[in-house]
């Protein structure tokens, strides 16, 4: 396995050089980020684009809707990284349009690091219009904004960029070989107004908070399963 640091743009990298096309710091978009039910790569992806350490200590606003909260879990604050531990403000709803427009009052708070939200398939309530106005309150308050979907597809959206991520299995453990390792996931960079769409493999280092690339990942007899997107 092979590790080639810094190529991904996350709030922590500092080789920007490497790739000109691509934003080291974290800029104030919607990106809306694809996982299957169940798959956590979607929120670590978001995750991994924070500002992390010092210049990272804005509360989180984190909006989860009934059915994604079911599939993934009620937001931990105690279990994100050292480096991202920060106030999460968390509200939990019952609908898909209770947390859109939850994120659209989270947005006008130029307090907060970022605004998360999590949706499970694809409601009625997500159209263009609803995307268009959750990308023009993140741009005009300068605030970060993930909508994480699980179970989901791609239609039309105002989102500026828009990802389908899956898990793959974990880095080696660098003191334990039966142990499981950084995480690592495949990454589908399917639309972006703001730099090159491309598909990469990579994996999560928590104590540097940046991703890597790398070229293959820890389990054989996992990585041959096919993916869950086709």
């Amino acid at each position: 396995m092979t590790h080639v640091p810094c190529l991904i743009p996350t709030a922590s990298s500092s080789c920007s050089s490497l790739l000109p096309e691509t934003i080291v710091a974290p800029r104030p978009m919607l990106q809306e980020i694809f996982a299957a039910p169940g798959d956590a790569s979607a929120t670590g992806l978001a995750l991994a684009q924070l500002p992390g350490g010092e210049g990272g200590s804005a509360p989180l606003f984190w909006v989860q809707e009934a059915r994604a909260a079911g599939e993934a879990g009620r937001v931990f604050a105690h279990g994100l990284p050292p480096r991202l531990r920060r106030p999460v403000l968390h509200v939990f709803v019952r609908k898909a349009r209770d947390v859109l427009w939850a994120m659209e009052e989270g947005l006008k708070c130029a307090s907060l690091g970022a605004v998360i939200g999590e949706l499970h398939g694809n409601p009625q309530a997500l159209d263009f219009t609803a995307s268009r106005r959750l990308a023009v309150a993140a741009e005009r308050h300068g605030v970060p904004a993930f909508l994480v979907r699980t179970g989901g597809h791609a239609e039309l959206s105002g989102a500026r960029r828009r990802w389908r991520v899956e898990s793959r299995p974990s880095l080696p453990h660098p003191y334990d070989p039966k142990a499981p390792g950084a995480p690592a996931w495949s990454l589908d960079l399917f639309r972006a107004r703001d730099m090159r769409p491309g598909i990469w493999d990579v994996g999560y280092d928590p104590a540097a908070h940046r991703l890597d690339l790398v070229s293959a990942t820890g389990d054989g007899a996992m990585a041959e399963r096919p993916s869950r997107y086709g």
